[in-house]
């Protein structure tokens, strides 16, 4: 069992000066990315090449070059000459609270750039935090007590998708969190993360998180619920292999877990991406542009099969033009799973028509199902359901689907 200290959450709010120094650091980091795109471009101009010629992506040498890393020297000393100055006045606006829309702008950022936040410090990337009603609490027992009032001995833990946030599992006037905790009788906890690390990266944290939260829950705790929607069904399942893997207590605790139009094999927006990408390194007058496209987070190219384990893309480039290399990953044995499609399609089941997926994941995928046996997730049809005429995000604030999870759930009891 692990000391609470180890994963003690910082619920202080970020300041609007951090959050300042994180988008000057942002803005220089795109600058320079820019200017290694412009000097590629002038290289391969400049070597005359035929429209599908060798390519290359060194630096340019010479004068040409020294120009180039003169560029780069003083935007990197202009970034941190601000960082320096801005720094001491942080402390000032500690109490300061979030500016309207931060949550939704900074979780857009973190799905698309936010390993690159993460690996340089810079202050918009998203800790992982488990929250009550958009407030990060401490993982003690008073902690948890305060920002729950009554704890109860069944937890509904929400793990949400790719540029997305805690709060945006409220849809209007509902939540499928507050809705399940009232109809289990249970306590419900939102996951709140850096979307755009590696899947199996948030999903080794969170197993360490909810370990942490077993241990200092302040009532004997009886089952937890595992519920994510998109991306957010992948790192439960990544959570659920390493805490299996490492003996972690609350795997033992685990009662049901349910998938919203969760990824399971890929997303066919991102090997459009990577088919983009390959299109524009054919050419020597484009191969520049393959940059921007790189610019892309390691939880986004994840998505392009479903990685989960770091086995997945250990070793590998992110943008290495390979096949799927995904180890199966079976669910966890005696927990039950369930899953939940959407489709745009108004068809019925039992149409004889593959059904449209739901604007971002396919149907098959949303289910688990694959056609090689050993990636099949092997969810027996009674633990599928698919929400007809709806897209994917529709899928956080449908009646339907909320009726069909708190009917699988109830029988789970």
């Amino acid at each position: 069992m692990p000391t609470v200290s180890k994963h003690r959450q910082h619920p202080k709010p970020p300041t609007p000066l951090a959050d300042v120094r994180g988008a000057s650091r942002l803005v220089i980091d795109l600058t320079l990315l820019v200017t290694g795109l412009v000097e590629t471009m002038h290289h391969n101009i400049a070597r005359r090449p035929g429209p599908l010629g060798q390519a290359t992506l060194a630096p340019t040498k010479g004068i040409t070059g020294l120009v180039y890393r003169s560029v780069r020297g003083i935007t990197r000393l202009v970034g941190g000459t601000i960082d320096v100055a801005l720094a001491p006045l942080v402390p000032l606006l500690a109490d300061k609270g979030d500016w309207p829309g931060r949550d939704v702008v900074v979780a857009a950022l973190n799905g698309v750039l936010g390993d690159r936040l993460a690996a340089s410090g810079n202050p918009l990337a998203i800790p992982m935090q488990l929250r009550v009603g958009g407030v990060a609490f401490e993982l003690e027992p008073g902690g948890i007590a305060a920002a729950l009032g009554s704890p109860r001995d069944r937890v509904v833990v929400l793990v949400h998708g790719l540029c997305m946030n805690d709060l945006q599992w409220k849809r209007g006037s509902h939540d499928h969190g507050r809705c399940l905790a009232r109809d289990l009788g249970a306590s419900a906890v939102y996951l709140r993360y850096n979307s755009g690390r590696h899947i199996s990266t948030n999903g080794a944290e969170f197993a360490d998180l909810l370990d942490a939260l077993v241990a200092c829950w302040p009532v004997p705790l009886r089952e937890l619920v595992l519920v994510g929607h998109s991306m957010g069904g992948l790192v439960i399942r990544s959570a659920c292999a390493v805490g299996a893997a490492t003996g972690q207590a609350w795997t033992g605790l685990v009662r049901a877990q349910v998938f919203l139009g969760a990824p399971h094999h890929g997303a066919p927006l991102e090997r459009g991406g990577h088919g983009v990408d390959r299109l524009l390194a054919a050419s020597p007058y484009t191969v520049a542009f393959t940059r921007l496209g790189q610019l892309r987070s390691a939880g986004i190219t994840d998505l392009r099969h479903g990685s989960v384990q770091d086995a997945d893309w250990d070793g590998h480039g992110r943008f290495d033009h390979a096949a799927d290399r995904r180890q199966p990953l079976p669910l966890p044995p005696g927990v039950p799973s369930y899953a939940i499609a959407a489709s745009l399609s108004a068809e019925g089941r039992g149409t004889a028509r593959k059904p449209r997926g739901d604007g971002l994941v396919p149907v098959a995928s949303a289910l688990g199902c694959h056609p090689d046996p050993r990636m099949d997730l092997g969810l027996p049809p009674e633990r599928q359901w698919i929400a007809w005429g709806i897209g994917h995000l529709d899928l956080l604030r449908s009646a339907a689907v909320y009726r069909q999870m708190k009917r699988w759930l109830v029988a789970a009891k």
